[in-house]
């Protein structure tokens, strides 16, 4: 299945959904330390980061008026939508369908200016599976010394028709969904429901579309509020780190093995830093934890609410840093407990639906188990074999 999740056995629902989740897992988990190398540049970097430097973060202009492009954009908008896809199709069809998944997910990503995570996921193995039954159609009716030939331009004609078909059909729809998570944030807002803007906003961040509704909808709407009463809870809805870190903590301690050793840097650069993206494949690699980011935003915002704190501006990027620096005068202790209040949920229930690692320890003790077995086996047939050669040297001797 995958080497960061268990091979999945038997049938149903619940199957289904395991072997679905750990499909995700197989494109997302191999390509973290891509995610974990922008996320790093983006703190350091960019205009509002650690260390902000024009050229690599992409703010300012040169001497000629001249915009920087940074390094910073190009990574989240194009590599890592790339390497997903790119994996994505290898798992459905070896190297021929990672190179197609590449190809056809610049369609969608050469259509918006959303980072397109969620058409790498489906055009990469899409592309790759239609490609696999051209494959299997042609298996055998190829005249030797044409393999090349047909290989290459089946590729080629393929990838290009489902790029385009990618740049007309999908994106269209993902531009649909963004406007609609954004529509459905205003209309709980305007009802004074915020806590469960939580059930749109985490959904909306996992699948990269939070910046789309933070920036388009959330931080207007809470510069307005801002003006007039001096701090708005609107820029804390989204920009929480504490769902994010309750998260990556479960997975430090009760995450497969594989991830765990991924888990410290990743809280670094989501806390402190403000990344919140590198915490994404995670809940993508379980999409079930989508339940613990959903309540321990929830939980954030409901504390917020209830003892009317607010930001005076946009947290950017998202970590406890930059919370401080822009905390309304006195709210500072009090948001800090709502942030650390919200990853202990998180944290608490993510915990409970990964088991507590219980699922973990039982895999490794199964597995301590058969290397004690094989080793005894190994030392009685080595036992066995000393045996056989003394009675055959006695013999001999006699």
């Amino acid at each position: 299945m995958s080497e960061y999740t268990p091979t999945v056995t038997g049938t149903g629902a619940r199957a289904a959904v395991q072997r679905f989740g750990a499909f995700l897992s197989g494109m997302i988990m191999p390509n973290i330390g891509a995610f974990i190398a922008w996320g790093l540049i983006t703190a350091l970097f960019i205009e509002t980061g650690w260390t902000p430097v024009p050229q690599l973060g992409g703010f300012g202009e040169n001497a000629a008026g001249e915009p920087y492009g940074g390094i910073v954009g190009p990574i989240i908008t194009y590599l890592l939508p790339i390497l997903i896809a790119y994996t994505g199709g290898r798992m459905v069809h070896g190297q021929r369908g990672a190179v197609i998944g590449a190809v056809a997910v610049l369609g969608v990503i050469a259509a918006t200016d959303v980072p397109q995570f969620l058409g790498a996921m489906i055009l990469g193995p899409l592309a790759a599976w239609i490609l696999k039954q051209f494959d299997k159609l042609v298996d055998g009716r190829i005249k030797a010394g044409f393999e090349m030939l047909v290989n290459n331009f089946s590729l080629g004609i393929i990838g290009a028709a489902v790029a385009v078909g990618a740049f007309f059909g999908l994106a269209p729809i993902t531009t649909w969904l963004t406007d609609r998570f954004g529509e459905a944030v205003e209309f709980l807002v305007n009802l004074g429901l915020l806590p469960l803007a939580s059930i749109i906003i985490e959904p909306a961040k996992v699948l990269f579309l939070n910046n789309a509704i933070n920036q388009g909808f959330l931080t207007p709407l809470g510069t307005i509020q801002s003006v007039d009463a001096g701090k708005s809870v609107l820029f804390m809805l989204e920009s929480n780190p504490g769902p994010g870190l309750g998260i990556l903590l479960a997975f430090l301690f009760f995450g497969p093995r594989a991830v765990r050793p991924s888990a410290p840097a990743a809280i670094i650069v989501q806390f402190f830093g403000g990344i919140h993206e590198i915490y994404f494949p995670y809940v993508l690699m379980k999409p079930i934890l989508l339940v613990a980011a959903v309540a321990g935003g929830a939980t954030g915002i409901a504390w917020f609410s209830i003892f009317g704190l607010g930001l005076v501006g946009p947290a950017s990027p998202g970590s406890i840093i930059a919370y401080m620096g822009v905390a309304a005068r006195g709210d500072h202790l009090l948001i800090v407990v709502g942030i650390l209040l919200s990853a202990a949920v998180s944290f608490v229930v993510s915990s409970l639906l990964m088991g507590f690692g219980r699922k973990e320890k039982r895999e490794a003790n199964e597995e301590e188990r058969a290397a004690q077995e094989q080793a005894l086996a190994d030392a009685q047939a080595a036992s066995a074999a000393n045996k056989a050669t003394s009675k055959g040297s006695t013999a001999a001797s006699a």
